[in-house]
């Protein structure tokens, strides 16, 4: 079902994409630059507010859906070593 051209799916994710860090994102950036080293800081720029722009930026570049690439990165947040 769609509205305005979007997917329901869509929809409620956008909704639900707020991340959920549990350590600072430079920390979080540098663990996932270590985890992906095709990521530059440029990928990564991140401001509160546009998590929708970053997860769908992200998951072109490393080929994985929005909600894979939330999920890594909350992942490595709570960590203290790398996630994949």
């Amino acid at each position: 079902m769609k509205r305005n051209g979007l997917n329901i799916e869509t929809i409620q994710f956008m909704a639900n994409d707020k991340l959920k860090l549990q350590a600072p994102w430079q920390e979080v950036k540098e663990r996932l630059k270590e985890n992906d080293i095709t990521l530059t800081d440029e990928d990564l720029d991140y401001k509160p507010g546009k998590e929708h722009e970053l997860l769908q930026h992200l998951s072109k570049k490393i080929n994985r859906t929005p909600e894979q690439v939330k999920d890594l990165i909350e992942s490595i947040s709570a960590n203290d070593s790398r996630a994949s």
